[in-house]
C-alpha cells in the first residue's frame, strides 16, 4: 500500500541521513522525498512516499518519531489531503505540426512550455502522480521526450488538520 509520510523536524545537518537510514535498515524502499524549510527557518518538513508492509512501516514511523531532530510525524494518507508533483519535460518539436500538438496537449493538461529552443520544448506541469504519468503517455505517442525530472510527491492535509509544533 501506497502511504505518504510528513515530517516536521528541526532544520540540522545529519537529520535527514538518520531518517533515511531507518527506511534503509529496515529495507524499506522510499519512492520519494521531498524536504525543505518551513516558514520558520530552524525548521524542516519532509515529505515521505513509500510502498509496503503496514506493519513495517508502522515501526518505521515509531522509530522515527523517537529522534531527538524529529518534533512530529503523521501519516497523510489516510486523511483527506492534497498531493502534488512539478514535472519538467523535454520534447523534440521539429514541425510545425508537432509544436502545434505539443502544445495542445501541454494545454489540456493545464502545463506550460518554460522554454522553447530551435528544436526543443521545455514544459512543466504540476498535479497527481496519474496526471504526470497521463501526460507522458499522451507524449509519447506525439513526439520524442528527451529529458524528464520529477520533484516527488509533496502533501498537505486539507482542512483545520496541520502539522506545527
Amino acid at each position: 500500500m501506497r502511504r505518504i509520510l510528513a515530517i516536521l523536524m528541526e532544520n540540522e545537518p545529519g537529520s535527514l541521513s538518520r531518517i533515511v537510514g531507518l527506511f534503509s535498515q529496515r529495507a524499506f524502499n522510499i519512492e520519494s522525498l521531498t524536504v525543505a524549510p518551513t516558514e520558520d527557518a530552524s525548521l524542516s518538513r519532509m515529505t515521505i512516499a513509500t510502498k509496503g508492509d503496514d506493519k513495517i512501516l508502522e515501526q518505521i514511523v515509531k522509530q522515527v518519531n523517537k529522534l531527538i531532530d524529529v518534533i512530529k510525524i503523521t501519516d497523510i494518507t489516510d486523511r483527506k489531503h492534497l498531493e502534488r508533483e512539478l514535472l519538467l519535460v523535454k520534447v523534440v518539436a521539429l514541425s510545425d505540426k508537432s509544436r502545434t500538438e505539443v502544445k495542445r496537449i501541454t494545454d489540456i493538461f493545464r502545463g506550460a512550455i518554460v522554454d522553447i529552443g530551435k528544436q526543443i520544448y521545455t514544459i512543466q506541469l504540476t498535479g497527481d502522480a496519474d496526471k504526470l504519468n497521463a501526460f507522458i503517455d499522451t507524449l509519447r505517442n506525439e513526439t520524442e521526450i528527451i529529458e524528464s525530472v520529477r520533484s516527488g510527491c509533496v502533501g498537505i492535509a486539507r482542512g483545520e488538520k496541520a502539522l506545527r509544533i
